[in-house]
């Protein structure tokens, strides 16, 4: 289901992108977690919230931000700026701002079909995570 920027970026409005993106967000939060095993869901739970909120979906953008090119750049701005009336109760404003942001990247990587630029720039969010919570931890 590969979609030019152009269609993308003319049918498509900014929080439509991260409606769909933070889906797609989600499910790679999903596997990501379960890719040691099966293990409790209660846990799993855990595991998910510290990847899928606003405050962590905000760090996020700023470990994988100077990695995007024009493109990816232009459809995370595009969200984080777009009129929202919806907040996070956990995250102050701006934090919801570059997590919408950040979906709407999400949203076009996977309308674009860039499944695995989208695979890849998560995968290195979570292990530049795992390693500052190794820092603080040891």
């Amino acid at each position: 289901m590969e979609k030019s920027l152009e269609f993308i970026k003319r049918n498509y409005s900014p929080l439509v992108l991260a409606y769909l993106g933070d889906s797609f967000y989600e499910t790679l939060a999903r596997e990501y977690v379960i890719s040691d095993g099966d293990c409790i869901v209660s846990r799993l739970n855990e595991s998910i919230k510290k990847i899928i909120t606003a405050v962590s979906q905000s760090r996020i953008v700023g470990i994988i931000l100077p990695m995007l090119d024009e493109t990816e750049t232009w459809f995370y701005k595009t969200g984080r700026n777009a009129r929202n009336t919806h907040h996070a109760k956990s995250a102050d404003a701006v934090e919801y701002r570059r997590a919408t942001g950040l979906e709407c990247l999400y949203g076009y990587y996977y309308l674009s079909g860039k499944i695995d630029r989208a695979r890849e720039l998560f995968l290195y969010a979570m292990n530049e995570l795992e390693k500052t919570r190794s820092e603080n931890n040891g």
